[in-house]
């Protein structure tokens, strides 16, 4: 089992840029497939980006795809989201998220360990 944080949220006006963090604690971190995922109020929740275990395999979705980047630390058990170029529309709660599955997958069902998430505010 793993355990997830995330850090990082903020308010940023658009065209701005954040970098969120998520710490992960349990059994080997490079076992895991991580995720993030957002979910802006009403919406359903959705695929942002993911990296596998070795860091080998990377997606993003197309509407961040060019402004986001995922990377993530074996060594220090952590994973980032470093978003440039904001949108109003990116404003969400965005949560971590965790799988041993070795190929990352875009649904959330996927994913069997979630953070408690962290508000994404951007103004226009």
């Amino acid at each position: 089992q793993v355990q997830l944080v995330e850090s990082g949220g903020g308010v940023v006006q658009a065209g701005g840029s954040l970098r969120l963090s998520c710490a992960a604690s349990g059994r080997t971190f490079s076992d895991y497939t991580m995720g993030w995922f957002r979910q802006a109020p009403g919406k359903e929740r959705e695929f942002v980006a993911a990296r596998s275990g070795s860091g080998g395999s990377t997606y993003y979705a197309d509407s961040v795809k060019g402004r986001f980047t995922i990377s993530r630390d074996n060594a220090k058990n952590s994973v980032d989201l470093l978003m440039n170029m904001l949108k109003p529309e990116d404003t969400a709660v965005y949560y971590c998220a965790a799988d041993l599955s070795p190929l990352p997958g875009r649904s959330q069902y996927e994913y069997a360990y979630w953070g408690q998430g962290t508000q994404v505010t951007v103004s226009s």
